[in-house]
């Protein structure tokens, strides 16, 4: 009689279960562990890159805005005495000063002749100083010793020809002194790159530290007409250089 198949040798191996098979591990290899990590570290220098512009930008336009209310104040004042500027420390005392008497004009007084990016800011706050200088030409009637009035200064606003093309204040350099009597520049004397400098900080609004030229960023001037503008420093140093003041009346740069 014959056997019944499911007893042969080769069906006994066919009916056995098969051992499951073992699949590969479905986790990161090295390689795309490391590409994983260069994309997080390029999308947090893009997002932090945004962050940081949209700051440095914030700052710029609350510093246009302490500027503006400034030359608001300026110019309310000469209104009521005649066209007449008040004057700086150069030649007045703290109670004459501008600082001191546009005051009522403005309210909060401490916080706008303060820039949000003065790094100096609260020392020149605690010492009654200011990150805005005003322009000494425009500001401040000079005399020589025989009490004529020197070339070029002013005094008075309403003899300004061109108020548009006039610096009423700069932002201080992180130079200049801290204290009161630093509230004017030295502007007869900005004939080069370098002694311009030393009163402005002309690349205040910058990405990074200060470079040696001085030239990678820009800074924010109000002008006599109450406008305030931001221009590059590369700009106010091809004007110096081609030999023109830009603290002069009706001689800076738009």
């Amino acid at each position: 009689m014959q056997k019944p198949l499911s007893n042969s040798p080769f069906q006994r191996r066919k009916l056995r279960p098969r051992r499951p098979v073992r699949r590969a591990s479905a986790g990161f290899t090295l390689i795309e562990m490391l590409v994983v990590i260069a994309i997080i570290a390029l999308l947090a220098t893009m997002i932090s890159s945004g962050v940081s512009r949209a700051m440095l930008t914030a700052r710029r336009a609350q510093c246009m805005s302490n500027m503006r209310q400034i030359g608001l104040g300026v110019i309310n004042y000469a209104m009521e005495n005649r066209g007449r500027l008040p004057p700086t420390r150069h030649s007045a005392g703290a109670e004459e000063a501008w600082v001191t008497v546009l005051a009522p004009y403005l309210g909060e007084m401490d916080t706008i002749r303060i820039c949000p990016m003065d790094p100096k800011g609260a020392e020149r706050l605690a010492r009654g100083g200011t990150s805005y200088l005003a322009n000494d030409l425009i500001f401040d009637t000079r005399t020589d010793p025989f009490g004529q009035v020197l070339e070029g200064s002013i005094g008075d606003l309403s003899l300004i020809d061109n108020p548009s093309n006039t610096f009423l204040a700069v932002i201080a350099s992180d130079n200049r002194g801290t204290g009161a009597t630093n509230d004017h520049t030295h502007a007869g004397q900005w004939t080069s790159w370098n002694r311009f400098l030393s009163d402005v900080e002309a690349d205040r609004f910058r990405r990074g530290g200060r470079h040696a030229t001085r030239l990678r960023g820009e800074s924010n001037y109000l002008y006599a007409d109450g406008g305030v503008r931001s221009l590059q420093a590369v700009t106010l140093k091809e004007w110096i250089e081609g030999g023109r003041n830009p603290g002069e009346a009706n001689n800076a740069p738009r």
